[in-house]
């Protein structure tokens, strides 16, 4: 217990300094420039991303003017973690957002209308931290897991517990939202196990972190691109989600095509960190193009989301 809590003090100190160096500089200006430049991008479609490879095909697309060429307009909005992209997507501050399933229907229950654009590549892989010693699924117990309440990270945590059996109050669930921070976390020693996207995921497998579970084992496919209802009764918004799915189709058979290493640098540029991009594990990824999230995936969401 005393190694909990020294950890977690630890883990606060360490989310504080990173939130102290997004807020740097900040003030009433900035958010005024904010809020002109979005009043100025009102007559695009405005999508919320976070810096993981399920959302390269969008990276890609508006690098390589794929938008345009649909004759649409798209602005991307970055944001660290899903729940940051939940906040932009309920004020109406983005119109879209990257997400997963069990956050989307969790929305959808809490009063956020919204539609499924598409199933979107977002994978996720447990990784332990190689101090902690976890070598397998069966050794979680007392140790502390990275994840996010009411999402896919979550819903992956309780079915670990559940097939392996363990004593679910002995693994200890620890809310950290922001992607870089978490991966911070494992970097610096302070998590034992973490779930990441990549390619997080690889970078942390570089640092000799230990594989435990990947949801491409089980064909868990949680990863969506979603739409708020009163976004789809515009006309011009309707237009500009069919030329984003076509750019998005073009884009992943240009990903499929050339190899994701061909984009490491764009993707490295997006999510601030160095990974390799030739890890057999990666470089396996094909991107799907757009479809429906499948029912059963859906299911697995909805009725998790029952149970809490």
């Amino acid at each position: 217990m005393k190694k909990i809590t020294i950890n977690i003090v630890f883990a606060i100190v360490l989310l504080g300094t990173f939130a102290s160096c997004h807020d740097q500089g900040t003030g009433k200006q900035v958010d005024d420039d904010a809020y002109a430049a979005w009043e100025a991008d009102s007559a695009s479609l405005r999508v919320a991303v976070t810096p993981t490879l399920d959302c390269l095909p969008l990276f890609v697309a508006e690098a390589e003017g794929m938008f345009q060429r649909q004759g649409v307009s798209v602005s991307l909005y970055q944001y660290e973690a899903h729940m940051d992209c939940d906040t932009a997507f309920k004020s109406g501050w983005v119109d879209a957002m990257a997400s997963d399933l069990v956050r989307a229907e969790y929305l959808k229950s809490h009063g956020t209308p919204l539609r499924y654009l598409t199933a979107t590549d977002l994978h996720w892989q447990l990784l332990a931290d190689q101090n902690s010693k976890v070598k397998r699924l069966g050794q979680l117990e007392h140790k502390m897991i990275a994840m996010t309440r009411f999402s896919a990270t979550s819903l992956l945590a309780d079915q670990v517990v559940d097939t392996t059996k363990m004593v679910n109050e002995y693994v200890f669930r620890i809310q950290v939202n922001d992607i870089n921070v978490r991966f911070l976390m494992l970097k610096n020693h302070v998590m034992d196990v973490m779930f990441l996207p990549e390619p997080y995921a690889t970078a942390a497998r570089s640092m000799k972190s230990e594989l435990l579970y990947d949801t491409q084992w089980d064909d868990v496919c949680m990863g969506a691109i979603v739409v708020r209802e009163v976004a789809m009764a515009d006309t011009l918004h309707q237009r500009q989600t069919e030329g984003l799915l076509k750019a998005y189709d073009e884009a992943c058979d240009t990903i499929n095509s050339r190899g994701i290493a061909y984009y490491g640098n764009l993707l490295s540029e997006r999510s601030n960190i160095k990974f390799n991009t030739s890890d057999s594990l990666l470089t396996s990824i094909r991107f799907k193009l757009s479809h429906q999230p499948r029912n059963t995936d859906l299911s697995k969401a909805r009725q998790w989301l029952e149970k809490q």
